[in-house]
């Protein structure tokens, strides 16, 4: 279906229907977007109060932000202290966290109402009506606009509302949702590049990648974020912003500015394509297709092996980044008893380098759930396109066209983690001066988070099966195991909040005693949810 060009049609007719779309949209995300705002707003105000509580006098403040400036590997993790304030503190935990979470939020609900919608051809039926051509865009990044300003508000408050000061709870609460806003533009753009809603996700998530990478690497590098690196990266603007010290309003400009030049070349890439294409157009394949990609399995390597292919490569440049900076992990904590309790808490009491190894490998673990739900996922996405229908109606089962897919999830994992594994090994033997000693562990302890990975993969698999309505909630146990790993050991949060994650059960390695129980019990939960999904999805309708 041919786009009209837009010269030839008034601004308001190629706006039509935008109203309705955006009520439309939000009533789609009518549970996402409040939960999600909360969730931000919850964790900032809970840092806030752990942080009062952990660190209660200015002394304790200004070591933590002594011990954190002086050390490349907590800077490269969280950033700087501006200000060793409790509000400083709590800026410092949640600019770069905050920013990251916004704008996946945004990135999700901007390719879910512009590309998915297209793929799955309802926005073809919709704009045979009177819909004007840029009325979906407008009304997605509305959406996203309404979400990030949900989160402004929510985090401003809570923090306001927790005692601090409201000139740095409001920026730092427009500082997230600014990044944010930046992430909904950025995937406006690749919604019109790509011509799947997978593709245009991994891109605009590939984005969010590099953007905390490369802020990583300039923080790293400089004790007081002055590296250009941070200065590059649009999660680097949300910490330049320094919430409750001294606020740099002016920072602000330049998020809101480049999310409006993203929406703007959207709306024009949206005119120069069709429905239903992208920009970058599939390369047709060759004419007779090889023996390897025949049959079930072979569908979904063709499906799937650029999706690992991204997440092994980012996980073995991530885990090079945070492998080099391990051997100045004494920096981290210098005389502060507080944050080498938060360490040893998220990763062990084995011995600072061997705590910060296990917490970074456990990070890499929960990363690579959502690798792995984003693999059962696929099953969905081909179901509600309409593409497994044929494959399902000749001779391949059911259980044969899934298991194809589960592979990927199953195994991808494992690919993954050893990529990321073997890049923070070497990387720190490397720095260490003694890869072989340093990387047999490393990789031990990170291709020993899989069968936690394997268990949200599995919930992922129950829910596809049983409630396929409801599969897209995988990524909200896969996002809220992430934050109790991650927050969790800073909030002090009871044993049993950490046990809900499954990663709560597994050893700190490298360091701690191991042995075959929490690997055999998981692994054993992991296949029971799997073959319940499986039979769930033998019995139901496909839709």
């Amino acid at each position: 279906m041919s786009a009209p060009a837009a010269s030839s049609r008034p601004a308001s007719s190629r706006l039509a229907g935008t109203g309705t779309l955006t009520r439309l949209a939000l009533r789609r995300d009518r549970v996402l977007l409040p939960v999600w705002a909360a969730a931000l707003s919850l964790a900032v105000v809970s840092v806030a109060s752990a942080f009062e509580s952990l660190y209660a006098t200015a002394a304790d403040r200004a070591g933590v932000a002594r011990s954190t400036n002086a050390g490349a590997s907590v800077r490269a993790l969280y950033g700087p202290v501006f200000d060793d304030s409790t509000g400083g503190l709590v800026a410092w935990r949640m600019a770069v966290l905050g920013g990251v979470l916004a704008g996946i939020m945004s990135l999700v609900i901007v390719v879910r109402h512009t590309r998915e919608e297209e793929e799955t051809g309802r926005q073809e039926l919709l704009s045979a009506a009177v819909v004007g051509r840029r009325a979906p865009l407008t009304a997605a990044l509305l959406t996203a606009l309404a979400a990030n300003g949900l989160v402004a508000v929510l985090v401003t408050a809570g923090q306001a509302l927790a005692g601090l000061p409201a000139g740095g709870a409001a920026a730092l609460g427009l500082a997230v949702a600014g990044t944010g806003l930046c992430f909904a533009g950025v995937a406006a753009v690749t919604a019109q590049l790509t011509d799947t809603a997978r593709a245009a996700r991994s891109l605009a998530g590939a984005t969010v990648g590099l953007a905390f990478l490369l802020r990583a690497a300039g923080d790293a590098a400089s004790a007081g974020a002055s590296s250009p690196l941070v200065w590059v990266s649009p999660v680097g603007w949300a910490e330049q912003t320094r919430a409750f010290a001294g606020e740099r309003w002016w920072v602000l400009v330049l998020p809101y500015a480049v999310a409006g030049l993203a929406a703007a070349g959207a709306f024009a890439l949206a005119g120069r394509r069709d429905i239903g294409a992208g920009l970058l157009a599939g390369r047709p394949g060759a004419a007779m297709a090889p023996r390897h990609l025949t049959g079930a399995t072979g569908l979904a390597w063709r499906l799937q092996r650029g999706t690992l292919l991204g997440w092994a490569v980012g996980f073995a440049v991530a885990g090079t980044v945070f492998g080099s900076l391990i051997e100045g992990a004494a920096d981290l904590v210098g005389d502060n008893e507080g944050t080498r309790q938060i360490i040893e808490r998220m990763g062990g009491r084995e011995g600072l380098a061997d705590s910060l190894l296990a917490a970074l490998t456990g990070l890499l673990g929960m990363v690579a759930a959502l690798y792995a739900v984003g693999c059962v996922l696929r099953l969905r996405a081909e179901e509600t396109s309409g593409r497994a229908e044929p494959v399902l109606a000749g001779a391949t089962g059911r259980t044969r066209w899934a298991a194809g897919h589960l592979a990927f999830a199953g195994l991808g994992t494992v690919v993954v983690l050893l990529a990321g594994g073997l890049g923070m090994g070497l990387a720190y033997g490397v720095s260490a001066g003694d890869v072989g000693g340093r990387l047999p562990p490393v990789l031990g302890a990170a291709l020993a988070q899989t069968p936690a990975a394997w268990v949200l993969a599995s919930v992922a698999v129950l829910l596809f099966g049983a409630l396929p309505r409801w599969a897209v909630a995988a990524w909200g146990l896969a996002g809220g195991c992430l934050a109790i790993g991650w927050l969790g050991p800073a909030l002090r949060l009871p044993g049993w909040v950490m046990d809900l994650s499954p990663f709560g059960h597994l050893p700190k390695l490298p360091g701690a005693g191991v042995s075959a129980g929490p690997f055999v019990w998981l692994v054993g939960l992991s296949a029971v949810l799997t073959a319940v999904g499986l039979v769930a999805f033998r019995r139901r309708d496909v839709v």
